[in-house]
């Protein structure tokens, strides 16, 4: 029996001591190795031209692209969207709805990019601080407001993910619940699941759009380091 709402997105139940949760994170790994040895399909073709397509808008994103810098926004994209829709599966945990996941991806990249501008571009940093054509008058000011927007950045990318992906969720399973408390109406149960279906397929969009959005800023982020 669940004591709240939000005991759904527990991550702490374990067997043997082991975070069985947190393991379905890294449960597409075990299906990578089948691409290398499974014959082309149109489904291998479709990633391949969604992940071409990605490739291409993130190196223009990036001022002075470097070979690699891609392959690591588009692993981080893969990464953010299969958890995100393994996660609409039943009874299978959504790791990217909590923070220690979403913080865990979006440091790291943050304090990586501040340690090589601050090091390698110290003029370049100094002059994002403050906008150009900004009156002397309010330079102090923008370089506090961009301080601060510049500080709280990983912040707004994990919470921005875990709150999308966790409100969702919330909506999914309050309907859920919904189910066995109303009457035995035909008409109350088709709107029921109909509505569910549509959120569903939201919920499907969500876990896609959040993934790119992520992945879009992180290479933001670092093309304005560039």
């Amino acid at each position: 029996m669940m004591v709240s709402l939000f005991s759904i997105f527990e991550p702490s139940s374990n067997i043997f001591m082991l975070p069985l949760n947190w393991m379905s994170t890294f449960i597409g790994l075990l299906f990578l190795p089948l691409m290398y040895w499974s014959s082309p399909s149109r489904w291998l073709y479709l990633w391949t031209k969604i992940l071409k397509t990605l490739h291409n808008e993130l190196k223009s994103l990036l001022t002075s692209s470097h070979m690699g810098t891609t392959l690591i926004f588009i692993s981080l994209f893969s990464l953010i969207m299969f958890n995100n829709s393994l996660g609409l599966l039943p009874y299978i945990f959504t790791s990217s709805s909590h923070l220690a996941m979403t913080l865990s991806l979006s440091l790291p990249i943050w304090i990586t990019l501040m340690i090589f501008g601050w090091y390698k571009r110290t003029q370049h940093m100094f002059a994002h601080l403050v906008p150009q054509g900004t009156p002397s008058i309010l330079m102090p000011f923008m370089v506090i407001i961009e301080t601060v927007s510049n500080l709280i950045r990983p912040g707004t990318l994990a919470v921005r993910l875990a709150a999308n992906m966790i409100a969702g969720h919330l909506l999914l399973t309050l309907l859920g619940q919904t189910g066995p408390q109303i009457s035995a109406s035909s008409t109350m149960l088709f709107i029921l699941i109909s509505s569910q279906i549509l959120l569903l397929m939201l919920e499907s969009a969500v876990a896609v759009i959040q993934s790119y959005v992520f992945t879009v800023l992180s290479t933001l982020y670092t093309g304005e380091i560039n």
